[in-house]
């Protein structure tokens, strides 16, 4: 063996290692944990904070280990096919392809990479710096092939939009909820909370403020012993003011500037002016999202809003209580008036007070019912039935077997609920009802 040939088969050996270091790289770096990198930039680890700059331009970091790899994949083949060519004649090609071909898959490939996956972290720490500098003389390469290759996506209408790539990224992150560690109630209820804060983005104020025939509040023309009486026996520290009709809120008392105004004329309620110690209320659209309305309550250091419709009618009020207990649950202390709301049957069914959200049946059952069109179960049955039942009408919808219960006026106040039978068919949603 010339000594030539034995600096060819060095030559290969280092490609083939060049070509473990960009496979086991690019498996690295895609896989690290960005939680963690961004975690260890903030606490001052210079290479986290390269790995997160090459991931920032993902495109132009896989392009260029792309390059690499495949320039250094094709050269050792080149080399092996020479070098066994002048050992074996024409038979030397097929001789490069076998072993060049075991030699990139096992070495170059499988083993480095298999490591990468298992050590993403480790392996994208360590090669980071490298990385940073053939990106960077590689990138001006890649970024031309990323505009041959938009254009030629472009011909064919494949374009990457942006709310498609935030869709995509919050389906993970739901993904990765539900492969939260951890079993029993403990774990079910951060996997509630963690879903729950991702649907604030979705989840209007409607759909769990308190609803108007719900709230307490109180005639503004009423004396001002009268307002006191009430006020005070009230479990709540905000009760909005009406005059004229329930829907012209014009102030919203609160209990602890009451009581400091009733100390001041102990003895003289009557010449205590309510109006001068009501704040403004504070109107804000059924629309408005959960996020949105906790940013704003955290802006205008407010815990009270009154919920209106498009015709600027009352609907019902929000606090910020309410939007924490949507993400944590309920939360209920020594003044709340708990309802029952969920009674567990022995036959397996459910008796719910018609006032129940969807929202909390779902998370507290893991069930699937839809809650677009309706708020509370009571809302559901009357979207689905498109009529306003009778007590003992049974309807079939979404899997699940709906009797209605209780019913005052035009209130369904009790309904119970159960798994359907899987022989029976769900109903057309305008004939669904039958007699019970």
């Amino acid at each position: 063996m010339t000594v030539a040939m034995v600096a060819t088969l060095a030559g290969i050996a280092v490609l083939i290692l060049l070509s473990a270091l960009f496979s086991g790289s690019e498996t690295a770096l895609t896989a690290a944990s960005h939680p963690r990198m961004h975690q260890l930039e903030r606490k001052g680890d210079r290479r986290a904070g390269i790995v997160n700059r090459l991931r920032r331009r993902k495109e132009r970091m896989i392009g260029a280990i792309l390059l690499g790899n495949n320039l250094v994949n094709i050269l050792a083949s080149a080399l092996a096919t020479s070098v066994l060519i002048s050992a074996f004649g024409e038979a030397g090609v097929v001789y490069a392809t076998v072993a060049m071909t075991l030699l990139v898959l096992i070495f170059g490939e499988i083993l480095p990479k298999t490591y990468a996956f298992h050590n993403p972290d480790r392996v994208a720490l360590l090669f980071a710096p490298v990385f940073r500098v053939i990106v960077a003389v590689l990138g001006p390469i890649t970024d031309g092939f990323q505009i041959v290759i938009r254009g030629i996506l472009g011909a064919f209408k494949v374009y990457s939009r942006a709310e498609e790539d935030r869709a995509r990224a919050l389906e993970e992150l739901r993904g990765a909820i539900e492969l939260h560690p951890g079993s029993g109630n403990s774990a079910d209820q951060e996997r509630a909370m963690l879903r729950s804060i991702l649907d604030l983005n979705d989840v209007e104020v409607e759909m769990v403020m308190r609803h108007r025939k719900d709230v307490v509040a109180l005639d503004a023309d009423l004396t001002a012993s009268e307002i006191v009486d009430q006020a005070l026996g009230s479990p709540h520290t905000r009760i909005p003011l009406w005059r004229g009709n329930p829907d012209n809120v014009v102030g919203v008392l609160h209990a602890r500037e009451l009581a400091r105004a009733v100390r001041a004329h102990a003895g003289d309620l009557d010449s205590l002016e309510i109006d001068r110690i009501t704040a403004r209320p504070w109107f804000v659209p059924e629309t408005t999202t959960l996020i949105d309305q906790l940013q704003a309550f955290r802006r205008r250091h407010e815990h009270f809003a009154l919920v209106v419709d498009e015709y600027g009618s009352l609907m019902g009020i929000i606090t910020l209580e309410d939007i924490i207990e949507e993400i944590v649950g309920d939360i209920s202390d020594e003044h709340d008036i708990v309802p029952i709301g969920v009674r567990r049957q022995r036959d397996g069914s459910y008796l719910i007070d018609g006032d129940v959200t969807i929202r909390d049946l779902n998370r507290r059952f893991d069930w699937e019912l839809p809650d677009q069109e309706a708020a509370t179960i009571a809302g559901l049955v009357i979207h689905e039935a498109r009529i306003i039942p009778e007590i003992g009408r049974i309807f079939v919808f979404h899997g699940f077997r709906f009797e209605v219960v209780g019913r005052e006026r035009n209130q369904l106040t009790r309904i119970r609920v159960s798994p359907a039978e899987p022989a029976v068919q769900e109903l057309p949603r305008r004939s669904a009802g039958q007699a019970g």
